[in-house]
């Protein structure tokens, strides 16, 4: 005599459920981790040149700071000049209307009465010659008319991104045969590197600044006035696309099982 076997019917969870409910989850996290990888790689600040050849003569450079405040416009921007360009060795190309250029120990100051809220400022320079090097860093701070101060200081190693890069231009080689040229004998003696020590600070026919800038080259605690949440933003959104994805596994197993 056999058992009889008795087979309890087993519930099957449709299909379309579970594998629309993941893919939905899926998408959003997908769709807000590429916002995410999107938000750092716009670049903020630039920098192109007429030549971009070592030691190149006479080259024009063309910077773009984008807008970023929805309260005020852009007034001055401020650039500590790499290793190999002195102050004296620039002169002001082509600007915004009445804005003008400053020499400053390190480097200039361009500006002048405060742009449309969400223009943004364009302006070019002649440098007498590129310095020898493979590329330049132009750190960059952008004071808009409200007084808020957006730094453009960081410059990028071993291939790291960075929140607040620099406006950075690569040099091509040399040109055959081309050398240094002399100094102005005008230049006045700059040191040969800006360090930390080169902070920017209040000219001399300004001994009380009410405001003073702070250095491109010491960054301080609120430095990154835009950007610094970055870091927060993607780490918020990345807590909430691993936790709906671990609801939805859940669902999915007790779905299964009951």
């Amino acid at each position: 005599m056999h058992a009889s076997r008795h087979h309890l019917p087993h519930r099957r969870i449709p299909l379309s459920r579970i594998p629309l409910r993941r893919l939905g989850l899926a998408a959003v996290g997908s769709v807000l981790l590429l916002g995410i990888a999107a938000g750092p790689a716009a670049a903020h600040a630039e920098v192109s040149a007429s030549d971009p050849r070592a030691l190149a003569e006479n080259v024009t450079l063309s910077f773009t700071s984008e807008a970023e405040s929805d309260t005020a416009g852009i007034a001055e921007l401020r650039v500590v000049l790499p290793q190999g360009i002195v102050p004296d060795a620039v002169t002001l190309a082509e600007a915004p209307k009445d804005w003008k250029l400053t020499a400053t120990p390190d480097g200039y100051s361009v500006g002048g009465a405060a742009l449309a809220t969400g223009t943004d400022a364009e302006y070019s320079i002649t440098v007498r010659q590129l310095p020898d090097a493979e590329s330049l860093a132009f750190k960059t701070l952008e004071t808009y008319g409200d007084g808020k101060v957006s730094r453009w200081i960081e410059v990028p190693t071993d291939g790291r991104k960075v929140d607040n890069p620099a406006p950075l231009l690569k040099l091509q080689p040399a040109a055959p045969g081309a050398k240094p040229i002399a100094a102005s004998p005008s230049a006045s003696p700059v040191p040969s590197a800006p360090t930390a020590a080169s902070a920017p600070t209040a000219q001399p026919s300004s001994p009380a600044p009410s405001a003073p800038p702070a250095s491109p080259d010491v960054p301080t605690a609120n430095a990154a006035d835009s950007g610094s949440g970055a870091g927060v933003i993607v780490a918020v959104v990345a807590a909430v696309v691993v936790l709906g994805g671990a609801v939805a596994f859940w669902w999915a197993r007790r779905g299964r099982l009951s």
